[in-house]
């Protein structure tokens, strides 16, 4: 674990002045080093020990983008916020590079708690998690398993693993599936031959006009001033193609039945991917659960426009679940 100040603004949105960040490493149990931005207000009190929130995402982002952004402005709120890379991904360590997993992407939050529970500031009974994307599936998961966490933000949220192996809206059948299931493991076959690793297909460097809207709506994040950042997969790079076998394979959420902390799940009236974060609610139980759309929100409206964000909602949620 290290800590070291940075004067360098790295990030694809503005810098506050009422936050200080701090680069950080720590390992999670993989033996991975993650790399994370630590946020924290200005105007802590001496020796006080504030709650403190753990995010990651979207899926294939990095921490200099929409993670940092919600890190910042929940610092500004009087929260300990650390935005990380996740494994494989950024500037955290793990090959082959470009990698998910559903077990080790999920074993990111628990690092992160880790981390964070042992900061002389950070009080370790008021730690949440908030994830975007496809790390909003993830998030979920971690607070299935891991009863440190307090309390659990999702923002647009994907399930990756359903998504692997369905498609989008569910439309891939058995036998549709066993066909891809070939297509990789031939890959893998021709990967360990050469010793490379081919890519999946990634965002066009140009729209021809004719993709969908969801597409656009990427690109328009992900390949533009506003969210481009050299490290980020999604803004300038493809996923190891053979990765996603372990995600059409190991399904997460089996047990988010069982979250018993608060969950305050959050997802855009117009976004593609709305019915992940339905589906999802419909399974949490008891009375710690609510799912929030946002009115004429897209997917991507919710990792940086602030107009659409319900920050102060994420605030009061937070403060109340974890000040107990």
């Amino acid at each position: 674990m290290s800590i070291a100040k940075t004067n360098a603004w790295d990030k694809v949105f503005t810098k506050s002045d009422k936050v200080e960040v701090q680069k950080v490493n720590f390992t999670n149990r993989y033996g991975i080093t993650l790399a994370g931005d630590l946020y924290t207000p200005k105007d802590v009190t001496k020796n006080s020990k504030l709650p403190a929130i753990a995010i990651s995402g979207p899926f294939g982002a990095v921490k200099e983008q929409a993670s940092g952004l919600y890190a910042q402005t929940l610092a500004k709120r009087g929260f300990i916020t650390l935005a990380f890379d996740p494994s494989f991904t950024g500037e955290s360590s793990g090959t082959p590079r470009n990698t998910a997993s559903p077990d080790i992407n999920t074993e990111d939050f628990s690092a992160a708690v880790d981390f964070l529970s042992v900061q002389n500031n950070v009080n370790p009974e008021e730690i949440g998690i908030l994830g975007i994307c496809g790390f909003g599936g993830f998030a979920l998961n971690a607070a299935a398993a891991d009863t440190r966490i307090k309390a659990v933000v999702t923002s647009t949220m994907y399930d990756m693993t359903r998504v692997s192996a369905k498609g989008y809206n569910d439309t891939i059948d058995e036998n549709a599936r066993y066909k891809l299931k070939q297509q990789l493991n031939t890959q893998r076959t021709e990967d360990f031959k050469t010793g490379t690793f081919a890519k999946a297909p990634g965002l066009p460097d140009k729209l021809t006009g004719d993709e969908p809207q969801f597409i656009k709506d990427y690109w328009g994040y992900y390949k533009t001033k506003r969210g481009f950042h050299k490290n980020s997969i999604n803004s300038n790079g493809n996923w190891n193609m053979t990765s996603s076998l372990s995600l059409i394979n190991l399904p997460i959420l089996a047990y988010s039945n069982e979250i018993r902390i608060p969950v305050l799940m959050l997802h855009g009236e117009n976004a593609h991917s709305r019915y992940f974060s339905e589906d999802a609610y419909k399974k949490l139980t008891g009375d710690n659960k609510e799912l929030l759309i946002i009115k004429g929100a897209n997917h991507v409206d919710l990792y940086d426009n602030a107009e659409k964000i319900p920050f102060d909602k994420i605030d009061e949620f937070f403060k109340n679940s974890l000040n107990k």
